[in-house]
This record gives structure tokens, C-alpha cells and sequence, in this order.
């Protein structure tokens, strides 16, 4: 699975559906212990967030926040790229990673062409401009590279002016293609990587973040310590911290910040440019017209989504689920209880006239989110994906896989758990780079549970850095959808990825493991070796007996 997973000699889906055939044919688990693994509540609180990301975008919600963060923040580039990640990270946190990249690429290229016209225009001006260059070079001679242009204005003057003028002019001009061509790459390229980062802050937000939060049920079923509001105390301030540090070094690197020009003057072109990409987001503002009734609906629910959420059981407070009995409300439950409000609410204002009218019409009314709608947008697939991982974590463990691969770590025993932290998040970030992030976290989070236990550290220290490594894919295209989506607008190279994610990569790992050994420590209680990780190493211990004994009876037979 792992090797078609990475392959994609079959559909990611239809790979995580081999364990419902396998697992029973070769006697690892029965039919009635491997199918419920797909419809987990991990996989139904997933899905609540999918459908609430299926109703935003229903009613163009995202749109409007986003144009009202861009219009908030301004049209220097430095900022217009501030304002991209930050909103582009923020609706990762809710949407997919996917969904917020392909959302938020058409309106940065509509700000970009009014800053700058067409990309192909520029691009064809900068090539005509460096066989200028090169003609120059080659006959140490001056020529005009827009010759109708400043036709008029040279022809009355001595030659050596005009020499003069047109070099100046070429050399401005080639100075502002680079400029143009540079501070476009850093809009595109900004957008994927805000979303991989967002994505991190919530349980919600990727897929990696909710296997894990499976599998540690699976392998630890007392662990409660992970839910939405403990993840999310942890993950968001470290979000913040990687995306200002990742605005800074996109924006330095393509121009956006220029450290040795803070007090040069603008030209005139820019603030002209400034002016037009300030009247396109306005314009495209007010196309959405006065705020419905709908989007104001979508918008509450969707912060009672997130209030609830995360008061459920925040652990430094008791939450609004102590009311109920211990252990029956689960994040799916409030989930799910959220979105299902959102198929009978109505869309439109309701009026009470008939109630007292009894001639008034009664007409039925469109509700937020119709099944239809749900049922076009929702990626099911990723449900089944889900579903597979967990099958898998559930074969690993019952077959004693992950025992004996955890047998296999006696080396990195003598490892310190801070080193550990680094290596892990480093190797994952780069094997993450060439295969699917989902694929990557189901295949080490088995191991990375067995070498805790063998290092006697809190599970959660290795296994959380690993899952969070798995969203740290800025270097190649084909690392994420996002980084896809972005290269295919056919203005990046890979090059251009590839020298502004190694550093993403290391400051994230940095950042990570500045985390892990800072406020997540007092957030998850990672200082000590917890009860619940000491009964699954007892019960490892067992296991690996019994399959000992096993081995070495078959043997005697033999």
C-alpha cells in the first residue's frame, strides 16, 4: 500500500480500500474489525468540516473576507503579499489546502495584471529588451528599444544626448521587468505555501493532522489529551510565527522588501500601478453587492462551528461537554451537529406573515446547503483515505508489525529526544516532498509510536512533529496539490521553488522543534512518560511474547 500510495499505480482511494480484502484473506483481521475502520468519528469530524467549507464557498463567503483583508492591508506588493498569506492560511485552516490555493490564485492574478498588465506582454518586452542588451554588447553601439516612444523627444537632440537618454531608459526599463517579473513569482508562489501552513492550525484543517488524532486512538485508547482545542492552543501560534517569518523571506527574496532602498522614491508607474490594483479589489468588492442574508447565517454558524469546537474540552478549563456524560461527546458530535443545522436553515430571511395570514403563500425555501451541493463538492475520496490509514494502523498493530519494527530501533535508543525531534521532522519534510502527504503519515506514524516507547519519551514528542513535518513540502510541484496549482499558472520554475522552500523547510523544522520543547510541553504534558503509553508498551510486550512463542512452536513442528 505504502509503495502504491507513493507510486499512484492505483487511485490513492482505491488503494485504501485493499485492506477490506487483504486483511481477511490473509488472516491478519476479520471482515467486522477492518470495515468500521473507515467510518471512525475522526473520519465524520473531517467530514463536518468539509461540508461546512462546501456551504462557505456556496454563498462566496471566502471571497468576501478575502477581498476585505486585501482592501484592509493595502497595494504595496510587501503587503498584498501579507494580505495573500494571511488569508489564504486562514481559510486553509477550514477549507482544504487545495480549495483556498485554486480560490485565492484568479484573484491575485487580477491584482497582478492591473499592477502590471498581461504576464506574457512583460515578458515578451523582457526578452526584446535582452537582445537589446546583447546587440549593445556585441556592436558597442546604443539603440532605442521603443523607438515610436521617444521618437519625437530625441530627434532634435545631439547624438551623444541621445545616446545618454536611451541607455538610461533601457536600463530602467530592464531594472522594472525584473522587478515586475520577481514580485509576481512572490504573489504566486506565497499562496500554496500560506496554505500548507494554515492548514497545520487546526485538527480540521489536513488530512495528516486527523490520522493522527485516529491512530492515537487506535494505538492508545486512553490518550486524551489531543482534541481541537489542545491542537489548536499548540499549532496556532506557531502558524503565525512561520508565516510573518515566511512573508519576510518570500518578500525580501522577490523584491517585495527592499532592504537597501526603504527610503527611495517610487516611480510613478508604481503608484499609478498601486492606484489601479486598489480600484480592482474595490470593484471586485462591490460586485458581491450589500452582504446576504445567507452569508451572515453561514458566517455564524461557522463560528459556532469554531467556539464549539474548541470549548468542548480545552483541558485548562472544563468544557461545555462536562454537562453530558464522561466520554460520550466526541468533536464529531459537535460537528456534525453544526452542519446538519445548515440543511433546513433557511437562505433567506424568513417572514412569519403566514402565521397570521392565512392567505399568505407558503413557498418553500432554498435552505444554506442543499444534499446536492454536498454531494458535488465534498472530496469523498479523502474519506476513504482516511478510513485505509486507519485500517492499516489497525492491521500494523493487531499483527504485531509495528512491535516488531519497533525491535528494529535499538540503535536510535541512545539518541536524545530533542535530536530525535530534529531528525524525524527532517527526514519526513523530505520524504513528504515525492509522495503524498496522507501516504507519508500513515507510514511513519506506526514507527515513530514504537521508537517513543523505546527512547521512554511522551508518544505525542515524536509523533507530532512528524505529523506537522508531512505539511512542510514547499520545494517541488508535484510535493502538494497547492504547489501544483501554482506552478501550472506556467509563470514559476522549479528552480524558483525549489531555492525559496529549502529555507521554508528549515525554518519550519526549526520552528517545530522551538515548539515541541517550549508551550507544547505544558499543553500536552510531554515531560513525562504518560500511564497510557506504559499500558500499550505492557500489552506490546505481551504481544511480542506471543508471537515469539508462536514462531518458535512452528518451528519445533517443523
Amino acid at each position: 500500500m505504502a509503495l502504491y500510495w507513493c507510486t499512484e499505480a492505483l487511485p490513492l482511494a482505491v488503494t485504501a480500500l485493499l485492506p477490506i480484502v487483504l486483511f481477511p484473506f490473509l488472516g491478519i483481521l476479520p471482515s467486522n474489525k477492518v470495515c468500521p475502520q473507515y467510518f471512525l468519528d475522526t473520519n465524520f469530524l473531517f467530514l463536518s468540516g468539509l461540508i461546512m467549507a462546501s456551504a462557505i464557498e456556496e454563498w462566496n463567503l471566502h471571497r468576501r473576507i478575502a477581498l476585505r483583508v486585501l482592501m484592509l492591508v493595502g497595494v504595496q506588493p510587501a503587503r498584498l503579499i501579507l494580505g495573500m498569506m494571511l488569508t489564504t492560511s486562514f481559510l486553509s485552516m477550514w477549507l482544504s489546502n487545495t480549495a483556498s490555493t485554486a480560490m485565492m490564485l484568479p484573484i491575485a492574478n487580477a491584482i497582478l495584471k492591473s499592477l502590471f498588465g498581461e504576464k506574457d506582454t512583460s515578458k515578451d518586452m523582457n526578452r526584446e529588451n535582452e537582445e537589446n542588451q546583447a546587440s549593445l554588447q556585441q556592436n558597442k553601439l546604443y539603440t532605442v528599444p521603443t523607438e515610436m516612444q521617444f521618437l519625437a523627444s530625441t530627434e532634435d537632440k545631439d547624438l551623444t544626448e541621445e545616446k545618454e537618454v536611451t541607455s538610461d531608459v533601457l536600463s530602467d526599463l530592464k531594472k522594472e521587468e525584473e522587478y515586475k517579473t520577481n514580485i509576481w513569482k512572490g504573489f504566486l508562489i506565497s499562496i500554496p505555501y500560506a496554505a500548507s501552513i494554515g492548514g497545520t492550525a487546526t485538527l480540521t484543517g489536513t488530512a495528516p493532522n486527523l490520522i493522527l488524532l485516529g491512530q492515537l486512538k487506535s494505538y492508545f485508547p486512553e490518550c486524551d489529551v489531543v482534541n481541537f482545542g489542545s491542537w489548536f492552543m499548540f499549532a496556532f501560534p506557531l502558524m503565525l510565527i512561520f508565516l510573518l517569518l515566511g512573508w519576510l523571506w518570500i518578500s525580501i527574496l522577490y523584491g517585495g522588501i527592499n532592504l537597501r532602498g526603504w527610503r527611495t522614491k517610487k516611480s510613478n508607474i508604481r503608484v499609478d500601478a498601486e492606484a489601479r490594483a486598489r480600484e480592482v479589489i474595490k470593484e471586485d468588492y462591490q460586485k458581491l453587492g450589500p452582504t446576504k442574508f445567507a452569508e451572515q447565517a453561514i458566517f455564524f454558524f461557522f463560528c459556532m462551528f469554531a467556539i464549539m469546537l474548541f470549548s468542548r474540552d480545552p483541558k485548562f478549563i472544563p468544557g461545555w461537554a462536562s454537562l453530558f456524560a464522561p466520554g460520550f461527546i466526541s468533536d464529531a458530535v459537535t460537528g456534525i451537529t453544526i452542519v446538519i443545522i445548515l440543511f433546513f436553515f433557511p437562505s433567506q430571511k424568513p417572514s412569519f406573515r403566514w402565521w397570521f395570514d392565512l392567505k399568505a403563500p407558503n413557498t418553500e425555501t432554498q435552505p444554506l446547503l442543499t444534499w446536492r451541493k454536498a454531494q458535488e463538492t465534498v472530496p469523498w475520496n479523502i474519506i476513504l483515505l482516511l478510513g485505509g490509514g486507519f485500517a492499516m494502523a489497525k492491521g500494523c498493530e493487531e499483527s504485531g508489525l509495528s512491535v516488531w519494527i519497533g525491535g528494529r530501533l535499538h540503535p536510535l535508543e541512545g539518541v536524545p529526544p530533542p535530536v530525535a525531534v530534529i531528525l524525524i521532522t527532517i527526514v519526513i519534510a523530505l520524504f513528504t516532498e515525492f509522495a503524498s502527504n496522507t501516504a507519508t503519515i500513515i507510514i511513519f506514524l506506526p514507527v515513530l509510536a514504537e521508537l517513543a516507547i523505546r527512547l521512554k519519551v511522551n508518544p505525542l514528542y515524536l509523533m507530532i512533529p512528524g505529523t506537522i513535518g508531512c505539511s512542510y513540502a514547499f520545494m517541488l510541484p508535484v510535493s502538494t496539490p497547492p504547489n501544483s496549482i501554482a506552478f501550472s499558472s506556467g509563470h514559476l520554475m522549479v528552480k524558483d521553488m525549489a531555492r525559496t522552500g529549502l529555507l521554508m523547510n528549515l525554518m519550519g523544522v526549526l520552528l517545530l522543534s522551538l515548539a515541541m520543547n517550549t508551550w507544547a510541553k505544558s499543553i500536552f504534558q510531554l515531560g513525562t512518560f504518560p500511564a497510557w503509553a506504559n499500558i500499550h508498551a505492557e500489552n506490546a510486550t505481551s504481544l511480542l511474547t506471543a508471537v515469539e512463542n508462536v514462531t518458535l512452536s512452528a518451528l519445533n513442528k517443523i
